[in-house]
């Protein structure tokens, strides 16, 4: 049996090729994905744990113990180092510090870019960060960054880089290069160095604290034992966690593995659009076969030997794909990996687990599996051929009615239609939605070919003539086949178009909510996880056109048994900035008092003169003020306003005042002059001057990285679903061959051949097209309306583009067929059988 499959690959190696192809590429998906997964992860994992070397025990502030964090001082880091087996106490100041590459932007991911303090022992050098280059800092005009850093800068030691701190941008020296583990670096994030004083002025809650101590327990001594006696000594609000259990912490959060799952979700529906191209060729095969087959059968073979030799078959190209997939997969995970890092945070690329067993068994295992899954129903069609049919010469017997599977087909598109209708309500029915859709438009779709197909014979014989009536009568000749090779596009355009009409929404969305918060001329604000130094208003106020200038602080008011966001604004400007109404009082007044929403107001029995106490963050000074305003306003500015200059001075406290942005006026017409004065008199490339304008583009922007990493996923099944007309197009034309001698009889020349197979082509292009958007269309009108307060946007370019781009793959896809078709000789193609 085996011999005699080996034999029919050999001999149909050819119509064999394209579902191979298809299967090669699913399974490359699915391999790649797993090694750059497992790699990516285990490096993660590494990382995180390798960072904690030399440590035992980490002590920092608990955030949920009430207003007044712990003060991690250098009295309390003498007392740690004095416990009994503590070899060694480390005082730790981190926070952000951006990177400012030789190009003049900022290097890496912003997330994670990160300014640590230098702690140098007695040789000069701190072990946590072993020098490659250079020595430590030793002043605030001297930093040390992490090899990968200074490589993606194009920095070198000694040379003069900038970098900003606590929301300044200031230029210092270059002084060492050092090699870190930190998991932070592996995920694209940069880590500079600064010397201990310089760290605390910037990073640290109060003078002279730090973020975070760490002890290394002594010879003898355990992690465990050493947290006991460090929770003895420390006073409430400090939280001690072991070695052992920031390992369990790295170790969860590195087989967080949303990404594998997202990738294998993608890999999932290429291979389910193979499965259609492969049981199109098993089934076309085993037609143009049946005199073979039924032959077997007269010579004493029985149904399931014939059913095994077509499985047998299907096992060897899936044999053969799973080979060629996996060696395809290792170059996809190298392409994943030099694209995406460790986590899509544009790290260093990390060295690929070939040695990874999962990845070759879900190779065979997958690409096995589903040749043989797919080539099920054809091989047990060739079982069933009689020995009969080997005397028959005429045409092969018509297929079964379709009405079954029409009224099937039906009723689980309208399950599909109800349950895409109960997700307009909750967004996790589209789960079961999807699914149900598809498989019913795939059901209904050899009618739907049918009935798509018949209003379109007059207006293309009006077109090409005899060609396009001859076209339509082959795409209606075999509606199954039809319908099998428009599904395999129809399933990637369907997730392209409901993908993109939920991310146009979206950024639709975005774009109105953006333009709605900004209600001044321009806004200076951070870049993500950025800082605005506390001077930068005052900065701002002097350029010249900059009539209204407020900035907009957001604190804590910590009054009682409650916490009341408040915003700290400029009093004398803010009318002119945002669109206030003041129900009661004045907001003049704001330099002595508190103003306060009239919902505000109500929930807690305020009235003008009411006075809320509090402290603001961890101050720990006792604030009065006065209600001296009810107003109404933007989200952004509710629910109560103070005086910026009432506030603390911001600080890196966690809950202390933050200065979120400075709102800006100009005169009419001189807004792009001032935006670029201003950028040019803060000099600092991670603040963001913009008008309204640049925050809509921005706002649309945001999605634009995740929407092109998609649509390169989703590119493959699209690949696949354009192989799939070429590959029923190819093999039509082996069907066909007398056919077209006779065509060639009739009168119709070799241009006449190329152009019917063209034009049934992009039939059947259009009709997977069709059933695409149409199930697209659908899923993502349930998709948005799912989202409270987003409006469904319908972006006719794009699905023009998706439109434009079917055509194209009926078009390319007929070439080689129609070549071929045209060179075969009409003496021989009469004679063929």
């Amino acid at each position: 049996m085996i011999r005699t499959a080996l034999r029919t690959l050999v001999a149909h190696r050819l119509r064999f090729l394209l579902p191979g192809l298809a299967v090669v590429l699913g399974v490359a998906f699915v391999t790649g994905a797993l090694l750059y997964s497992q790699s990516a992860a285990e490096a993660l994992g590494r990382a995180r744990t390798g960072s904690q070397a030399g440590i035992s025990v980490v002590i920092t502030p608990d955030g949920s113990f009430g207003h007044r964090p712990l003060r991690l001082d250098d009295a309390l880091l003498r007392k740690l180092r004095a416990l009994p087996g503590a070899a060694a106490a480390r005082g730790t100041v981190e926070g952000r510090a951006h990177l400012v590459g030789a190009d003049g932007s900022l290097v890496g991911a912003q997330q994670q870019a990160l300014g640590v303090n230098w702690d140098p022992g007695p040789d000069g050098t701190d072990p946590r960060y072993p020098l490659t280059e250079g020595r430590g800092p030793r002043t605030g005009g001297e930093i040390a960054v992490d090899r990968h850093a200074a490589e993606r800068a194009g920095h070198r030691v000694g040379d003069r880089v900038r970098v900003v701190a606590g929301g300044t941008a200031r230029t210092v020296r270059l002084v060492g290069v050092f090699r870190t583990d930190d998991p932070r670096t592996v995920t694209g994030g940069t880590l500079t160095a600064f010397d201990r004083h310089t760290a605390q002025r910037w990073f640290a809650p109060a003078p002279g604290t730090y973020t975070a101590l760490t002890l290394t327990a002594a010879d003898g001594t355990t992690e465990t034992a050493l947290a006991e006696r460090a929770s003895a000594l420390l006073p409430r609000g400090a939280e001690v966690r072991t070695r052992a259990e920031l390992d369990a912490a790295a170790t969860a959060l590195s087989g967080d593995d949303k990404r594998t799952t997202l990738l294998l979700g993608f890999a999932g529906v290429a291979l389910f659009v193979s499965t259609f191209l492969v049981a199109t060729t098993f089934t076309m095969l085993s037609a143009a076969r049946a005199r073979e087959h039924a032959l077997l059968r007269a010579v004493g073979a029985t149904r399931r030997q014939v059913s095994r030799q077509v499985l047998t078959e299907a096992a060897l190209v899936g044999a053969v794909a799973s080979v060629l997939g996996y060696a395809l997969g290792i170059g996809v995970a190298a392409v994943l990996n030099t694209f995406f890092g460790v986590s899509g945070g544009g790290g260093p690329a990390v060295p690929l687990r070939l040695d990874s067993v999962s990845a070759p068994l879900a190779a065979f295992g997958v690409g096995i599996g589903v040749t043989v899954l797919s080539a099920y129903l054809p091989a047990r069609r060739a079982g069933a051929v009689p020995p009969v049919a080997a005397l028959r010469t005429g045409e092969p017997p018509a297929p079964a009615p379709l009405r079954r599977r029409g009224i099937t087909g039906l009723l689980v598109t309208a399950a599909g239609a109800v349950l895409l209708a109960v997700a307009t309500e909750d967004e996790n029915t589209l789960f079961v939605a999807v699914p149900v859709l598809l498989l019913g438009l795939i059901l209904l779709a050899p009618l739907l070919a049918l009935a798509v197909t018949a209003p379109l014979r007059a207006p293309l014989t009006r077109l090409a003539g005899v060609r396009g009536t001859l076209a339509v009568e082959n795409a209606r000749r075999n509606p199954r086949r039809t319908a099998a090779t428009a599904t395999t596009l129809m399933i990637g355009l369907a997730m392209v178009s409901a993908l993109t009409m939920a991310i146009g929404a979206v950024n639709h969305h975005e774009e109105q909510e953006a333009a709605a918060r900004l209600t001044s001329d321009l806004r200076v604000t951070a870049v993500d996880f950025g800082e605005i130094a506390g001077d930068t208003p005052a900065r701002v106020k002097a350029v010249a056109g900059a009539d209204s200038v407020s900035p907009v602080v957001r604190a804590t008011l910590h009054a009682g048994d409650h916490d009341l966001p408040v915003t700290g604004v400029d009093p004398g400007t803010i009318r002119q900035l945002a669109p206030l109404t003041v129900r009661a009082g004045s907001l003049g007044r704001l330099d002595h008092g508190i103003a306060v929403t009239a919902g505000l107001a109500r929930e807690h029995g305020w009235q003008l003169g009411s006075r809320v106490t509090g402290t603001f963050g961890g101050a720990g000074k006792r604030t009065s003020l006065p209600v001296v305003a009810l107003f109404d306003g933007p989200d952004d500015l509710t629910p109560a306003l103070v005086s910026a200059d009432r506030l603390p001075r911001p600080t890196a406290a966690e809950d202390g005042p933050r200065i979120e942005s400075v709102l800006i006026d100009t005169a009419p017409g001189r807004t792009d002059a001032v935006r670029e004065k201003i950028r040019a008199a803060l000099d600092n490339p991670a603040l963001l001057v913009q008008s309204r304008a640049d925050v809509r583009a921005e706002a649309a922007a945001g999605t634009a990285p995740f929407l092109t990493q998609v649509y390169a996923l989703l590119s493959i099944t699209v690949v696949i679903g354009a192989l799939g007309v070429v590959n029923t197009m190819g093999m039509a034309v082996h069907e066909r061959v007398r056919e077209i001698g006779l065509l060639r009889a009739v009168g119709l020349d070799r241009r006449d051949v190329g152009s019917l197979l063209r034009i049934e082509a992009v039939l059947i292009a259009a009709l997977g097209s069709a059933l695409g958007l149409l199930a697209g269309g659908a899923i993502g009108t349930a998709a948005v309306l799912s989202q409270d307060g987003v409006a469904l946007v319908l972006p006719w370019p794009q699905l023009g583009a998706c439109v434009a781009a079917t055509a194209v793959i009926g078009v390319l896809a007929a070439v080689v067929p129609a070549r071929r078709a045209a060179r075969i000789p009409m003496l021989r193609a009469i004679a063929a059988e």
